[in-house]
């Protein structure tokens, strides 16, 4: 079993960014996140591609989605676009974003891999709901789908890790529940099937409620006889 692990970052500058790359590489992530909506200029984006081997992600997030970019939707996407044409290995895109297979499509023309994401910050919704959000991602050309909720009891970790073992022979899957209860199925998910999970470098760089650091993910896995 391999376990992979995505690190999500959040610079503030093109300086900061390199300096977190390279502390996310020397913790061995298999995938870096960068979030975009955290940076205060996009104009050096090939600097950061360029910078690290390890398959970064470029994700952008509207304040709608909890993130942090205030500008327009045409703005935001561009600068998703942008990232793509400089050397991004992935793109993350919400499933509710407008023209969504055309954008899909011109990534994959430039060799990029979309990243289709649904969030629900309000709870974890039944299996057939999360099914049925899986479907729409998949006919919209992701070449993962992502599929976060919120851990509202414990037992939607359970709901979140069986749809992961069955979602995970259809499509490459990361799913799991955020928030404090969420933190199980954050861990585990890999376990039962997702392609990786996502963990914050250190204490005071979580980019979402609930997320592990590396080194408690880490020293997790090894606990349960884990790699």
């Amino acid at each position: 079993m391999t376990i992979k692990i995505c690190i999500s970052v959040p610079p503030q500058t093109v300086t900061e960014a390199l300096d977190l790359i390279e502390k996310a590489e020397n913790q061995h992530a298999d995938f870096i996140e960068i979030r975009l909506d955290s940076l205060k200029k996009h104009n050096q984006l090939a600097d950061i591609a360029h910078c690290s081997n390890t398959p970064l992600i470029a994700t952008n997030r509207s304040t709608e989605c909890q993130g942090r970019f205030l500008g327009s939707e045409t703005e935001r996407k561009k600068i998703l676009m942008d990232a793509a044409r400089n050397g991004f290995e992935y793109v993350d895109i919400e499933l509710s974003t407008p023209k969504l297979k055309n954008i899909t499509s011109s990534l994959h023309e430039m060799g990029v891999k979309p990243i289709v994401s649904f969030h629900d910050f309000n709870e974890t919704p039944n299996s057939s709901q999360l099914n049925k959000t899986l479907r729409k991602e998949i006919a919209s050309g992701a070449n993962v789908c992502k599929i976060v909720t919120t851990a509202k009891l414990v037992e939607d970790n359970l709901t979140m890790l069986d749809f992961a073992s069955k979602a995970c022979k259809n499509a490459r899957i990361v799913c799991f529940a955020m928030g404090e209860l969420g933190k199980p199925s954050r861990l585990l998910s890999p376990v039962f099937g997702a392609f990786f999970t996502i963990a914050s470098l250190e204490k005071g760089r979580k980019t979402a409620q609930g997320q592990l650091t590396i080194q408690e993910m880490r020293s997790a896995y090894e606990a349960l006889g884990l790699k």
